[in-house]
């Protein structure tokens, strides 16, 4: 007979309570892009923009070269940032808002992202929470090249607690 085990992951995500206004956290991880994952993330979203594909193009634009897509470097920015967030206490993210995309980010840019805890209240039944961040990313260079609000409906620990033991 073969036994099973389940392990269990540890969260590093924050439970509502943990969240504080006006905090920011510096996510460490960062991540070089490349021009495969530009090419990927283009191709899987069915996006043929040439700024981004076209080196030829691209080359005579005001950029001198081709662009990474802005929805990858935001989509890299939520992964960058979930291990410290929300990784595991979330229950779903609600919106992105107010995105923007100051800076061009270019193949071979080093990425960072940093969040600051705008707001957050309880729901009405008082057992999660909504959070809202907001997201900047830096390049190398620590150029600010995308930032945007990000909102979330996060787990209470005292009822995450009572999910875990059903």
């Amino acid at each position: 007979m073969l036994s099973r085990s389940i392990t269990r992951f540890t969260m590093t995500g924050l439970y509502y309570e943990e969240f504080e206004v006006g905090r920011t956290i510096e996510h460490e991880k960062r991540r070089t892009v490349s021009e495969s994952d530009n090419q990927r993330f283009c191709d899987v979203t069915m996006n043929q923009q040439p700024l981004h594909l076209d080196a030829e193009f691209a080359a005579d634009s005001q950029f001198g070269e081709r662009l990474v897509n802005g929805l990858y470097t935001m989509s890299l920015a939520v992964g960058l940032s979930i291990p410290d967030t929300t990784d595991g206490t979330i229950v779903a993210n609600l919106g992105y808002d107010d995105v923007s995309h100051p800076n061009p980010v270019f193949h071979g840019d080093t990425l960072r992202a940093q969040t600051t805890v705008l707001d957050k209240r309880e729901t009405a039944d008082g057992e999660r929470g909504v959070v809202t961040m907001t997201v900047e990313v830096f390049n190398q260079d620590d150029d600010l090249v995308c930032e945007f609000e990000r909102t979330a409906l996060s787990l209470k620990r005292e009822f995450a607690a009572d999910a875990d033991d059903a």
